[in-house]
C-alpha cells in the first residue's frame, strides 16, 4: 500500500507538471505576493525609521490589493460563468473563458459551497465538451475535479439534508465524467475519489460557511452509485495501465462499504476484476488492488452472488493461471500471502457446483497439490515445485486440505479423488506421532496438519469407501484409537481450532478418529462393519468409552461427551441386527450403558451435550440390547426398566417417543411386565397412571374433544385431533397412506396402546376413575382409528364416484358400526363416572356417620360431667347414684348360688368421698371350711411360695 501511494504521490506530481508555467506560479504565488518590490541591491541606504515606515507602506498597500482581489473573487458570478461557456468558440474567447475558470478554482480553493456544487458541475460538463477541440481546458477541469476532493461547506445545519439529492446526483456526474478521452482528467477523478477517504480541513473557511461532516462526501457517493459508474468505465481504461490501477485504487476505497459493493455487483464487478487479474503488470499492483476488491466484495456483497459472477469459465481459467504464476514463481512473503488469498476464492468457487472447476483442470490441479508432498508420486502439473515450511506455506497446505473436504461434496470430483491418490496421503497422518517436528514440520505445526487431514478424512472416507479398504483405514484407524487411550508420554500443542481440548493429552486426536469411523459406519456398509468387528473393534471402543466416562467424571467438558456419543452410535450402527455383536457387547456394554441412563435430569439443558449423550445411549440401548436375551435379563437384573420408567416420568416430549419405544420392545421378555408392574414413582404413582397420564398429555396437545369429565364428545372421530378434523379430502393412490394411518407415526398414543396393551387393561393398580374413563377410549383405540379410516375412505369414494345402493348400504353399516362402538365407549364411562358418584355418596354418608357417632360421645361426656356435678353437689342426688349403684351390682349378679360358697361384701368401710370407688380390691383369705372349693383343683392352689414372698413374710415378722 505505501508502494501504492508513493505511485500515487508521483503521477499527481507529473499531472501537476502538465500545467504553463505561467498558470502554474500564478495559482500557487499568494496575492500578496504580487505586490511590486525592489531589488534589495538597488535600493538606497534608509535609516530605521524611514525603514519602518516604508514596511508600513508596503503592508497596507498589500492589504489593500488582497481586498481588491478578494472582491473580485467573491463577485464571481457562476451564472455568467455557464453562459460564458456556452458561447460561441473563438481565440479571444477562450482567453476570457480560461481566466474565469481560473478565478472560479481560485474562488472555490477552500471547498465548494453546497448550494453551488450543481452549477460548478454544468461546467465541469461544459468543460469536458470543450476538450475534445481546444486542450487548453483540461487543466482547468482537472483543478475544478480536484476540488471535490475538499469537504464540501454549508451555512445551516440542514443544508446536508437539503442539498443531498444535487450532490449525491453531482458525485455521480464525476463517474460520467470517465468518458473524456484524457488520461489526466481521468487519473484525477480517481485521485478525488481516493481523497474522499482522507479528507483534510482547509486552512481557511468562506465567511459564514463551515465545513460538513467527516462522512457527508462518502455517503453522498454511495447514494449516487458513483461506484457502479466507476465500475463500467474500466471497459475504458482497459488498454491503459496507469488509468486501469487508478481505477482500481478508488474501487479499493469504494468498496469498504456494502452499499458500493451492492452498486458494483449490478456492473458485474465481479466477474470484470477476476478477467483482469493475469493481465501484464510488472508492478503487481493489479492483482493486489483486483483480489483486494474481490474480498471487499464477498464481505460486504452478497456472497453467493459473487461467486456466480466468477463462475464461469474464463474467470476460472484467469484465476488458475494468476494462482499458479505465484506458486510457481513468487518468492516473496507478499506473493506467497496473495497466493494463498487467491486459493481461498478458489475454495468458495468449488462449493459452487456451477463452477466448471473440473472443466478448467483447476480442480485437479488442486488435489494434485494437496497430496504430492506425501504420496510423493511425479506428476507433470508440478515439476520442480518446492515447498518449504514457511508460515505461508503450512497456510497453502491447509487450504488445499480444505478444498479436498469440498470437492468430496461434489459426485463429479469423486473420480478425481480416487485417481490421485488423496486417500492414501490423508492415512499417512494417522499414524502416532513419535517425536517434536515430526518430518521437518515444528511440532505444533504438524499437530494441527495431522488433526486437519483426519477431520477432512471423515468427509472423503464415505465417498471413496471402497479406497477406504483397499487402505486398511480401520485397522490403522483402530491402532491409532488404541495409542490415543495409552500411556505414552505425548502433551499434544491445542493451539488450533481441529486442536481444541487437547493441550496436553491425545482428546482431540480420538475426537476426529472417532469422526472417521462415525462416517464409515454411518453407511451401514456389511463389508466395512464386518471389517471392523473382526479386529475387536467393539472389545475396543468400550474400552475408549469407559476412559472417556472416566475423564468425563473429572471434568465435564463437551468434547468428551461428544467422544462418548459418538462412540455409542458407532456401537449402535455395529450391533444392530446382529446377534453375535449383540451378546459381545452385552459381556461389558451393559455395565457402562447404565450410568448413561442414569444421568441427573438436571444436566440435560446444561447446554454441553448431555442430552445428545442421553439420545445415544437410548439408541444404542435400542439396538445393542434389544433383541438379545442375554443382553435383555442383565439389563432386566440391574433394574434399567426402573431407569427407563424414571426418564418416562419426566414427561420430556422428546424423550418420551424414545422410551416408549425402547419399553414396547421389550415387553416381547415375558420378564419385562412383572418390573414394569412394579415400578413406584413420585407419590406412589404406577406405571399404569403414568401411561395414562401421558395419554391425556397427549391428547390435550392434539385438542382433541372431551366433555370436562373426559368423555368422548364425537361419536363418529372420538380421536381425531383438530388438525386431522380440518383435513380436506384428497384422494390418495391405494399405496400412499391417509392422514388417520400418517398420524399414527406423528404421536405417541400408539406406543402407549401397545404397551398397555402388553401390561392388561384389567386389574391395573393406583388408577382413579378418571384414570378408568380415559383407560376405556385407549382400549378401543384400534376401533377408532379402524373408523377414521372408514370415514376417509368413504368420503374419497362420494368425491369420485356415486357408489351403488348395495355399497352404499354396506359403507353406511360400517359407519355405524363405528359410531355404536363410540356410544359404548361414552356408556362405559358414564357408568365409570356414576359407580364413582355413589362410591363418594356411600363414602360420604360413612364419613358422616362417623361424625355423628363422634359428636354423641362428646354428649355422652358432658351429660356423665354434669351428673357427677350433680352428685358432688346435692347429698340426695347422691345417695340415689348410690341406690342406683346397689342395685346394678345386685343385678349384675348371678342367681345361681354356689353351694357352701363364701360371700364377699362389695361395700368400702369408712368410705368419705362423693365419688365412684377407685381401684381398691381387698383379698380375703379362703376359709379353712371351704379349702377344696372351686379352686382347690388349680395350680393355685399346689404354687409354692415365691422367694419374694418368703422376703415378705419376714419383713412383716420383723
Amino acid at each position: 500500500m505505501a508502494t501504492a501511494r508513493g505511485r500515487a504521490g508521483a503521477a499527481g506530481g507529473r499531472a501537476s507538471g502538465r500545467w504553463p508555467a505561467g498558470t502554474m506560479s500564478s495559482l500557487a504565488e499568494p496575492p500578496a505576493s504580487r505586490a511590486p518590490s525592489r531589488s534589495p541591491a538597488r535600493s538606497p541606504a534608509l535609516s530605521p525609521a524611514a525603514g519602518s515606515e516604508r514596511r508600513r507602506n508596503t503592508s497596507d498597500t498589500r492589504a489593500d490589493l488582497g481586498a481588491v482581489q478578494d472582491t473580485q473573487l467573491r463577485s464571481v458570478d457562476l451564472n455568467h460563468v455557464i453562459k460564458l461557456l456556452k458561447d460561441s468558440n473563438s481565440k479571444d474567447l477562450e482567453k476570457e473563458q480560461l481566466k474565469t475558470l481560473k478565478k472560479v478554482v481560485k474562488r472555490f480553493e477552500n471547498g465548494l459551497p453546497l448550494k453551488d456544487v450543481a452549477q460548478i458541475i454544468e461546467i465541469l460538463n461544459l468543460c469536458a465538451e470543450k476538450m475534445n477541440e481546444q486542450e487548453a481546458f483540461t487543466e482547468p477541469l482537472c483543478e475544478l475535479i480536484k476540488l471535490f476532493g475538499l469537504p464540501f461547506q454549508k451555512k445551516k445545519l440542514s443544508d446536508e439534508g437539503s442539498y443531498s439529492v444535487a450532490i449525491s446526483k453531482s458525485i455521480a456526474q464525476l463517474g460520467y465524467l470517465m468518458r473524456v478521452p484524457s488520461s489526466q482528467v481521468r487519473i484525477q477523478i480517481c485521485k478525488c475519489v481516493v481523497n474522499f477517504y482522507n479528507m483534510e480541513l482547509p486552512r481557511k473557511l468562506l465567511p459564514g460557511y463551515q465545513p460538513a461532516s467527516a462522512n457527508y462526501t462518502i455517503q453522498m457517493a454511495e447514494l449516487g452509485g458513483l461506484a457502479e459508474t466507476l465500475v463500467l468505465s474500466l471497459a475504458v481504461v482497459e488498454n491503459q495501465l496507469t488509468e486501469k490501477l487508478w481505477v482500481l485504487k478508488a474501487l479499493q476505497h469504494l468498496s469498504c462499504s456494502g452499499v458500493n459493493c451492492r452498486h458494483m455487483m449490478k456492473a458485474q464487478a465481479a466477474s470484470r476484476l477476476c478477467l483482469y487479474l493475469n493481465g501484464v503488470d510488472p508492478s503487481g499492483q493489479l492483482v493486489f488492488r483486483s483480489s483486494e476488491i474481490l474480498w471487499n466484495l464477498l464481505e460486504n456483497a452478497s456472497k453467493e452472488e459473487v461467486v456466480n459472477q466468477l463462475s464461469s469459465l474464463e474467470c476460472v481459467h484467469a484465476l488458475k493461471e494468476v494462482f499458479v504464476d505465484l506458486l510457481m514463481h513468487g518468492f516473496r512473503h507478499y506473493d506467497r500471502q496473495l497466493r494463498n488469498d487467491l486459493l481461498v476464492i478458489a475454495t468458495l468457487l468449488a462449493e459452487n457446483p456451477a463452477a466448471p472447476m473440473i472443466e478448467s483442470g483447476f480442480a485437479k490441479l488442486l488435489i494434485v497439490l494437496a497430496t504430492f508432498t506425501e504420496v510423493r508420486i511425479p506428476n507433470p502439473l508440478i515439476k520442480d515445485l518446492k515447498l518449504t515450511y514457511s508460515y505461508e506455506d503450512f497456510e497453502l497446505k491447509k487450504l488445499l486440505f480444505n478444498v479436498i473436504g469440498v470437492l468430496s461434496k461434489d459426485p463429479h470430483a469423486v473420480q478425481l479423488l480416487s485417481e490421485n491418490d488423496v486417500m492414501p496421503a490423508l492415512l499417512y497422518y494417522v499414524k502416532p506421532i513419535q517425536k517434536p517436528g515430526f518430518h521437518d514440520w515444528p511440532a505444533a505445526q504438524y499437530e494441527e496438519l495431522q488433526l486437519h487431514a483426519i477431520a477432512i478424512l471423515a468427509s472423503v472416507a464415505p465417498v471413496l469407501i471402497d479406497k477406504y479398504l483397499s487402505c486398511q483405514a480401520n485397522t490403522l484407524l483402530l491402532v491409532f484409537l488404541e495409542w490415543c487411550i495409552g500411556q505414552d508420554a505425548f502433551f499434544g500443542q491445542g493451539n488450533s481450532f481441529h486442536g481444541t481440548g487437547g493441550r496436553g493429552n491425545k482428546i482431540a486426536q480420538m475426537r476426529y478418529s472417532l469422526r472417521v469411523l462415525r462416517s464409515v459406519v454411518s453407511l451401514y456398509d456389511d463389508a466395512v462393519n464386518l471389517n471392523l468387528c473382526d479386529q475387536g473393534a467393539i472389545s475396543e471402543l468400550l474400552d475408549i468409552l469407559k476412559y472417556a466416562a472416566n475423564k468425563s467424571k473429572e471434568k465435564e467438558d463437551a468434547i468428551l461427551l461428544e467422544i462418548q456419543s459418538d462412540i455409542l452410535f458407532i456401537l449402535s450402527a455395529l450391533c444392530e441386527n446382529d446377534l453375535h455383536r449383540k451378546e459381545l457387547f452385552s459381556y461389558e456394554g451393559v455395565d457402562i450403558l447404565i450410568p448413561f441412563i442414569q444421568m441427573d435430569p438436571k444436566q440435560l439443558h446444561s447446554g454441553l451435550g448431555h442430552n445428545h449423550l442421553l439420545f445415544s445411549a437410548l439408541d444404542c440401548l435400542w439396538s445393542c440390547v434389544i433383541g438379545c436375551y442375554i443382553a435383555e435379563d442383565s439389563f432386566l437384573g440391574k433394574q434399567g426398566i426402573f431407569l427407563l420408567l424414571d426418564l418416562l416420568a419426566l414427561k420430556q416430549k422428546n424423550l418420551c417417543n424414545i422410551v416408549l419405544g425402547i419399553l414396547v420392545e421389550f415387553c416381547d421378555n415375558p420378564k419385562t411386565t412383572s418390573y414394569i408392574s412394579t415400578w413406584r414413582g413420585e407419590k406412589d404413582q404406577t406405571a399404569a397412571n403414568l401411561l395414562i397420564q401421558l395419554w391425556r398429555q397427549e391428547e390435550l396437545e392434539l385438542r382433541v374433544k372431551h366433555d370436562r369429565y373426559g368423555r368422548i364428545v364425537d361419536m363418529k372421530r372420538p380421536i381425531a385431533s383438530s388438525i386431522q378434523k380440518q383435513q380436506e379430502v384428497i384422494p390418495m393412490p391405494a399405496n400412499c397412506p391417509s392422514f388417520a394411518i400418517m398420524e399414527i407415526s406423528e404421536n405417541i398414543r400408539a406406543k402407549l396402546y401397545s404397551l398397555l396393551c402388553k401390561l392388561g387393561f384389567e386389574n391395573l393398580p393406583g388408577l382413579s376413575a378418571k384414570d378408568f374413563v380415559t383407560l376405556a377410549i385407549i382400549r378401543r383405540y384400534i376401533d377408532f382409528k379402524v373408523g377414521e379410516v372408514w370415514v376417509e375412505l368413504c368420503a374419497e369414494i362420494k368425491e369420485e364416484f356415486r357408489p351403488v345402493a348395495s355399497d352404499e348400504e354396506a359403507l353406511k353399516v360400517i359407519s355405524e358400526v363405528s359410531e355404536d362402538t363410540g356410544r359404548m365407549v361414552a356408556a362405559l364411562q358414564t357408568e365409570v363416572l356414576e359407580s364413582q358418584h355413589h362410591q363418594e355418596i356411600q363414602e360420604e354418608e360413612k364419613t358422616y356417620a362417623k361424625i355423628q357417632g363422634i359428636n354423641k360421645q362428646r354428649e355422652m361426656v358432658n351429660k356423665s360431667w354434669e351428673n357427677f356435678l350433680t352428685r358432688t353437689s346435692t347429698y340426695e342426688a347422691l345417695k340415689k347414684a348410690k341406690r342406683l349403684q346397689e342395685k346394678s351390682i345386685e343385678a349384675s349378679r348371678s342367681k345361681l348360688k354356689t353351694p357352701n360358697g363364701a360371700v364377699h361384701s362389695t361395700d368400702i368401710k369408712g368410705l368419705g368421698t362423693t365419688v365412684g370407688s377407685g381401684r381398691l380390691v381387698t383379698v380375703e383369705s379362703t376359709p379353712p371350711q371351704l379349702i377344696g372349693g372351686p379352686l382347690a383343683a388349680t395350680d393355685i392352689a399346689l404354687r409354692k411360695p415365691s422367694v419374694s414372698e418368703g422376703a415378705l413374710k419376714k419383713i412383716k415378722k420383723s
